[in-house]
């Protein structure tokens, strides 16, 4: 095994995690969760996401969170934009990093943004220019790299061809997203290795979930590779509202638990992370058992 010294985990929970769930979190328990995390010692948290209130009500006070939460000097606060009129709102309130997204499936992509990946991507071209030209940085997300819940298995040349366009779109960072946690570890390293036959490792992050329970082999087999980025969201929250059945992201707490002793640093305090799950916990009930499991152990 050949894993990395040090790995950046990006809590995507705010965001990844409260998009999917029927319970609307008050906006005070947002700001005081995202707080916590801060306080943590995240380097990098996704608070929200600047897409129309009526596709993803759950989100509709990405402004007032922006605005509400105490920025750490070390830490990037992202949100996810979808178009121009979302990079307004999202520079009104000077976020650090534009998350723009596509998947890798066409049917998905549909479905998701109601356009064509070709389409997508002009939108993608204009926000990250504009973006870059008022100094932020771009990540990009791209969806159903393992599986596509409508089409099946996704084309490797597909994927490496949607990379190298975000990549030459001035994108800084591909979160290469197992969407709807079909993705397994031999499959993990295969896609990896063909990723990294063109793109330097620092470049990509990877964001599973965990439907299946293979997150964490998942992430053990990028890592053997070198990739030293993953996502995760606290308690495991999360989900995609255009893939039935699809569940949560890797859990922080269950990735910085094996991380931390594995001997891996990556500068998060646990201890803080779990108050900040069992928080949070008290507002989304899809959590109460992930809760009780971890406060019993």
């Amino acid at each position: 095994m050949n894993f990395p010294p040090k790995v950046t985990i990006k809590e995507v929970g705010p965001r990844d995690g409260l998009q999917n769930e029927h319970e609307l979190v008050p906006l005070d328990a947002k700001i005081d969760w995202i707080n916590m995390l801060s306080d943590s010692g995240f380097s990098y948290i996704e608070i929200s996401s600047f897409v129309h209130p009526k596709w993803i009500p759950q989100l509709k006070d990405a402004k007032e969170v922006a605005k509400g939460i105490k920025r750490h000097p070390d830490t990037t606060y992202a949100a996810l934009v979808p178009n121009q009129r979302g990079l307004e709102r999202a520079l009104e309130v000077n976020i650090d990093e534009v998350c723009v997204f596509i998947s890798a499936s066409e049917t998905h992509n549909l479905k998701n943004v109601n356009k064509s990946i070709a389409s997508t991507m002009q939108v993608i071209e204009k926000v990250a220019e504009e973006a870059s030209s008022n100094h932020k940085t771009v990540r990009g997300y791209i969806s159903t790299v393992f599986g596509c819940p409508y089409e099946g298995e996704t084309s490797i040349d597909q994927v490496l061809s949607l990379c190298e366009k975000l990549l030459e779109m001035g994108v800084e960072e591909l979160s290469i997203g197992d969407t709807i946690g079909v993705a397994d570890p031999l499959q993990v390293e295969k896609v990896t290795t063909a990723l990294l036959n063109y793109f330097p490792k620092d470049k990509l992050a990877m964001h599973f979930h965990n439907t299946r329970g293979t997150a964490l082999a998942n992430v053990l087999s990028a890592m053997n590779l070198g990739i030293a980025k993953f996502d995760s969201a606290v308690g495991g929250l999360g989900g995609c509202p255009y893939a039935k059945g699809a569940t949560g992201n890797l859990a922080t707490e269950d990735l910085l638990y094996m991380l931390q002793r594995m001997g891996v640093k990556t500068e998060i305090n646990i201890e803080k992370v779990n108050e900040a799950a069992s928080f949070i916990a008290r507002y989304v009930p899809t959590l109460s058992s992930h809760q009780i499991k971890l406060l019993n152990n």
